[in-house]
């Protein structure tokens, strides 16, 4: 499940890598990189195709990334999401969100969230961030709803269930 706390201390973090990132205009990659950016924090681009996302610099893999990075968001294909939580974990980074949207396993599957337990990282496995960036919009407070009605989601602290 996740819960309210793992969220909280993942958008906590200021500077975030999106693994996964997108140039092209109807990518829901690039739509969360602009949401996120929208929302103050600082972005960075990781895929091994492009070279820069809206102006900024795209690294290779989240090794090349300088600097320290706050968490990463993992927006590639169940395929590949084993091998990106390694290199996140070999990063040193701690935080983790495994991205997944509506009907598809995204980069939560099984095997890769066995990989971030291994590695102790803190970690948000099977949601949209947009489901949690305030002011959440109607679609996607509408998907965190019914994740909450089947027990994906931790339920708001302030509800009486």
């Amino acid at each position: 499940m996740i819960t309210n706390d793992s969220v909280r201390s993942f958008l906590d973090g200021h500077r975030i890598a999106l693994i996964g990132a997108s140039d092209r205009k109807d990518s829901f990659a690039r739509t969360i990189d602009q949401a996120l950016v929208d929302h103050g924090y600082d972005v960075v681009p990781v895929n091994p195709r492009l070279t820069e996302v809206d102006h900024r610099p795209c690294y290779p893999s989240i090794k090349d990334v300088p600097g320290l990075v706050d968490g990463a968001i993992v927006m590639v294909g169940p395929d590949r999401a084993t091998q990106v939580v390694e290199e996140v974990a070999g990063a040193g980074i701690q935080k983790v969100w495994l991205f997944k949207g509506v009907g598809a396993a995204g980069a939560a599957p099984p095997d890769a969230i066995s990989a971030c337990e291994r590695h102790g990282l803190e970690t948000v496995a099977g949601a949209c961030p947009l489901m949690f960036l305030e002011p959440v919009a109607s679609v996607h407070r509408i998907h965190r709803s019914v994740r909450r009605l089947r027990g994906a989601v931790e339920r708001r602290a302030d509800r009486v269930t």
